[in-house]
């Protein structure tokens, strides 16, 4: 049966899944490219020493802080930029895009120059052992270089969602990261007659990479494209304060959510590190390789976020409801498959390192608890970022997202490690019943209907 919806650019199935893939498949390779980096990193590093592998981690919880932060706000951006577009308002669109160049600005600058000064303090945070720290501290001063451009490609990448325009930003990203391990494995180890410069080597093949994704992604839109919607002069780019104040008022909750979410995820972090650097290894590798299987829930949320928000910027609100509605049920049928797939591919993964046995026992069954708490830590970022923030339920999103956290999975975290003396597995276990609450009360509010806003007048 043919479904049709009124006022929305979705008239049936076909055109449903066409935009779905539009968006989706692109976000879901640039996720996938993203962990490659990161799988490959975890493997290259952890050649050299478990504590090495430790030290990388601790010093990325400053960079997902700040990348955090900076998502945060453009994702604000973009509940008022796809829908815009959705009513192909250009004028509005690069205003909003100037607003996102500028906040990127004023937060990663200053954030780049504490990173550095405090390097060592800051990753003493996650461990002190004092070779992760020293290792750390070496790592982290040069990667915070990387932070400012790194914020202005992901302004672009963001607002290239909002307008489903991913071909080239995925293009870049895909240079870059094959750029970026080629690099590692060379200045890494020391090949081609280069030094083997260690952690050192990893962070200058991250910045270098970088640098090269910019020039790509503003080299394409400035210079080759000839009407790309964010090919926007500085003129057109200066925004009124009323836009920002409205931007802000939207954007605030999402901006305090991502901070508070990825403050609880680094304080859960710390946690673990008191169980030793070799914990620190395990949980670095589980995270960054169940993120490689995650990608498909970042296509499919990214995907109906374009969806439901051009269908709000309409006014469709009904059709709006609908399609979250069809999304919900793709969502669950990847994660029965895809935590199917992480549990069969376990040994697999833990052969790929090369550590000692009690470190590969545990990271076996490290990767399983990961595996199960798949279902609910996906369903709640599907609601948060696939269907309310779209909607514009930023405020809501805030209140639960970081609330759950807070009030559960740290103290949980902490009662594990230092109360109930746990080990790692089972620590993350008793730490997923937050994200089991938080899915319960996503639930709720969805039905409820409460989450459907419209700014667009419509």
């Amino acid at each position: 049966m043919t479904e049709v919806y009124s006022n929305s650019l979705i008239k049936n199935n076909r055109d449903y899944y066409r935009q779905m893939i539009k968006v989706g498949f692109p976000v879901m390779i640039q996720q996938l490219i993203i962990v490659a980096v990161g799988i490959c990193d975890t493997i290259m590093v952890g050649k050299l020493s478990e504590e090495a592998l430790a030290a990388v981690g601790a010093a990325n919880q400053v960079f997902f802080v700040y990348v955090d932060s900076v998502f945060g706000f453009l994702s604000g951006v973009a509940v008022f930029s796809v829908q815009y577009w959705g009513i192909r308002d250009l004028k509005t669109l690069r205003k909003l895009l100037g607003v996102a160049y500028s906040m990127c600005l004023a937060v990663g600058v200053p954030v780049t120059i504490i990173g550095y000064a405090f390097a060592p303090q800051l990753v003493a945070i996650f461990s002190d052992d004092p070779v992760v720290v020293d290792l750390g501290t070496q790592y982290l001063r040069i990667c915070v270089f990387t932070y400012v451009l790194g914020a202005l490609t992901f302004a672009v990448s963001y607002n290239s969602r909002s307008v489903a325009m991913l071909k080239w930003p995925t293009i870049a990203n895909a240079i870059a990261v094959v750029l970026n391990i080629f690099l590692n494995w060379v200045l890494i180890f020391g090949k081609f007659g280069m030094p083997a410069m260690g952690v050192r080597g990893a962070a200058t093949a991250t910045l270098t990479a970088r640098i090269v994704e910019a020039l790509i992604t503003f080299s394409y839109i400035y210079i080759f494209s000839k009407d790309h919607p964010l090919k926007a002069k500085i003129s057109e780019m200066i925004f009124e304060k009323e836009l920002f104040t409205r931007v802000l008022k939207t954007a605030f909750p999402v901006i305090v959510n991502e901070l508070l979410w990825v403050l609880s995820f680094t304080a859960t972090y710390a946690i673990y590190g008191d169980l030793g650097p070799v914990a620190l290894a395990v949980v670095q590798i589980a995270m960054t390789i169940t993120d490689a299987f995650q990608a498909i829930f970042a296509g499919v949320g990214n995907g109906a976020a374009v969806i439901i928000g051009q269908d709000l910027g309409r006014g469709s609100r009904e059709s709006a409801f609908e399609l979250s509605k069809k999304s919900l049920r793709i969502i669950w049928v990847f994660i029965v498959v895809i935590t199917a797939l992480l549990i069969v591919l376990r040994k697999t993964i833990v052969n790929i390192y090369d550590f000692q046995e009690s470190t590969n026992e545990l990271l076996m069954v490290t990767l399983l608890v990961f595996s199960l708490s798949l279902a609910p830590k996906m369903l709640a970022y599907f609601f948060i970022c696939g269907i309310f923030r779209p909607g514009g339920d930023t405020t809501w999103c805030a209140w639960v997202d970081s609330g759950f956290n807070w009030l559960f999975q740290v103290p949980l975290a902490y009662i594990g490690v230092h109360l109930l003396h746990w080990e790692l597995w089972a620590v993350i276990a008793l730490v997923t019943l937050g994200e089991v609450f938080k899915t319960i009360a996503c639930y709720i509010r969805f039905y409820s209907k409460k989450w459907i806003n419209v700014f667009t007048g419509r």
